[in-house]
């Protein structure tokens, strides 16, 4: 054998024993954890002490705890178009921007005396924030928070979504308007007013689709609906004797509407003051059936495959939680995580809901084909819960 030949053997041999070994990984440190993705991310919103607690759905883990955030004592959050970045909108007007990676405050900024949630442009790059002080839309650039835009309307803001076409859509409260602000430029917002809508809208929703606006009103029977590929047909009143002009019960809490659990081509709804969920037809906006629960519902949240629909209800009775299943209009199982369950949400795939348990401290995920709890986190008041799968959501 000549040198050349012998050189070109053990060349090869080395070679044959690297390709024999397992492939070494290699970490970059992102503060004190390895580099990660996103998509298996969440938070809960701790109310007590203004932070945001991360966790992860994968192993069930909580990572760590981001404080500063002001009043968070009804506090709602979206996601960044590539979910590393949460927005935290709190009572006390801030709008709070925190990186999942690094674990970290990024920015803060007290924008008014008082809001109550907000959404993200279609295309990631704006933030919009709903106020009831000094009422109005303030809208951020969602990269540095700086000012973009204000939507002035002299009424406490509800229900605002975010909807295609680069679109933010809201409801106001004292008179009773929903409005279309469409921000394709952003420099020269086209704001469109729908009036008459209803009386005292408190809450909104919008199809999964992106075609229906659903505004539930306080002040009278019913609610408003608005199809957003026709706004200038204006709203039109459906579901008349749902709404709170007729209860006969008191109403401990009102039904956050965005929590409406959509599964296939009906809704399934709580009914305000009512011990019932009501089920409603897409196909025509009209009540199809009922179904009895244990107490007033607050949330209606359907798995991502629109077979079950876990639902929470306001006091006396919020340390329960029963499963409906949607093909059988029944409540098939029934769950007793402790006192004080305010939010439900659903891994993207629906094998896992997690849920927050306020007054016992804790968060807690339960797999949704046995119903078996799978884990239990510590966190300080917990009510909010929101996973970074929302990022991929209109109207979350």
């Amino acid at each position: 054998m000549t040198a050349i030949d012998r050189r070109s053997a053990i060349a090869l041999t080395v070679a044959a024993a690297a390709a024999a070994r397992p492939a070494q990984a290699t970490s970059v440190a992102v503060g004190a954890s390895a580099l990660r993705g996103t998509g298996d991310l969440g938070i809960a919103v701790e109310r007590g002490r203004g932070s945001v607690r991360i966790f992860e759905t994968t192993r069930r883990t909580a990572l760590a705890r981001v404080e500063g955030l002001g009043d968070l004592s009804h506090a709602s959050a979206v996601f960044s178009r590539d979910a590393r970045h949460a927005y935290v909108f709190g009572r006390d007007g801030g709008l709070s921007k925190v990186d999942l990676l690094a674990a970290r405050l990024v920015a803060r900024r007290i924008q008014a005396g008082n809001s109550i949630g907000g959404a993200i442009s279609q295309d990631g790059s704006l933030v919009a924030v709903a106020n009831y002080e000094p009422g109005g839309v303030r809208v951020f650039d969602s990269e540095s928070l700086e000012p973009v835009a204000d939507v002035p309307t002299g009424a406490k803001v509800v229900g605002l979504v975010d909807a295609p076409d680069q679109r933010f859509v809201f409801s106001t409260w004292e008179s009773g308007t929903i409005t279309i602000a469409d921000f394709t430029d952003r420099s020269k917002p086209k704001v469109t007013r729908i009036e008459d809508a209803g009386k005292q809208p408190y809450d909104a929703m919008i199809t999964a689709d992106g075609r229906w606006y659903v505004a539930g009103l306080f002040g009278e029977d019913g609610l408003a609906l608005l199809d957003l590929w026709h706004p200038e047909r204006g709203a039109r009143r459906i579901l008349s004797g749902y709404g709170r002009g007729e209860q006969t019960l008191p109403v401990y809490k009102m039904p956050h509407l965005e929590g409406w659990g959509q599964a296939g081509d009906v809704i399934l709804a709580p009914a305000v003051g009512r011990h019932e969920i009501l089920v409603v037809s897409m196909r025509d906006w009209t009540e199809v059936a009922r179904i009895p629960v244990h107490g007033q519902p607050i949330f209606a949240v359907a798995r991502p495959d629109g077979r079950q629909v876990w639902v929470n209800f306001a006091l006396p009775h919020n340390d329960t939680v029963q499963v409906i299943d949607v093909e059988a209009r029944a409540v098939v199982k029934e769950i007793k995580p402790g006192k004080g369950v305010l939010h439900l949400e659903f891994t993207p795939r629906g094998e896992q809901v997690w849920l927050s348990v306020r007054d016992e401290d804790r968060i807690e995920a339960y797999e949704t084909r046995s119903f078996a709890r799978i884990a239990s986190l510590p966190a300080e008041k917990p009510s909010g819960i929101f996973l970074t799968a929302r990022a991929g959501r209109m109207g979350f």
